[in-house]
């Protein structure tokens, strides 16, 4: 009986020994999704609304106005382009909305990721192909993911004092 539970305790370790030498294979290296590889492309306006700034900075409850169906909104379009290592290019708005955003330019955001620290994202947007002469800063409200929406805000600001905001909820176009 002794024998016979020696044996099967050693034929264990032996067996543990040599499935314990294997390596395992976790695939081959894989680039991070950053936010411009999930925002690169084309979008279209989903919603516009304009947020009165003052109110909000009064304490008040601020005034919320929906633009998506005045003034032409409907037809606004965004094309974010990027390299072939997903990193910023040149962007493009189409359609006949009011122009609050530059038509065309350069982008690039300072964090190419979800920050860790829950601050929202930001796209710069430029004039310039060296992106040294910045026109709009947008505030991203959601990242697309499971779904193709996503969302940013442009604020207005007077002396460093936002009074206006318009937040863009956008569908991918295919």
């Amino acid at each position: 009986m002794k024998t016979i539970r020696f044996s099967l305790v050693l034929l264990f370790t032996i067996g543990m020994l040599l499935t314990s030498c294997t390596d395992t294979n976790d695939g081959a290296y894989v680039t991070p999704i950053s936010v411009s590889e999930k925002i690169h492309g084309t979008w279209a306006a989903i919603s516009v609304k304009q947020t009165d700034e003052i109110a909000k900075t009064a304490g008040q409850t601020p005034t919320d106005i929906g633009l998506s169906r005045q003034f032409n909104f409907t037809s606004f379009n965004v094309q974010f382009n990027t390299d072939d290592k997903n990193n910023p290019t040149s962007y493009a708005v189409t359609g006949n909305a009011p122009a609050l955003i530059p038509a065309s330019g350069y982008w690039s955001m300072p964090n190419m990721f979800i920050n860790t620290d829950a601050t929202p994202n930001e796209i710069y947007l430029y004039s310039d192909q060296a992106k040294t002469l910045k026109t709009a800063t947008l505030t991203l409200g959601s990242v697309p993911g499971l779904l193709d929406v996503f969302e940013f805000k442009l604020t207005r600001r007077t002396n460093g004092v936002a009074f206006v905001s318009y937040t863009y909820r956008l569908c991918k176009v295919n």
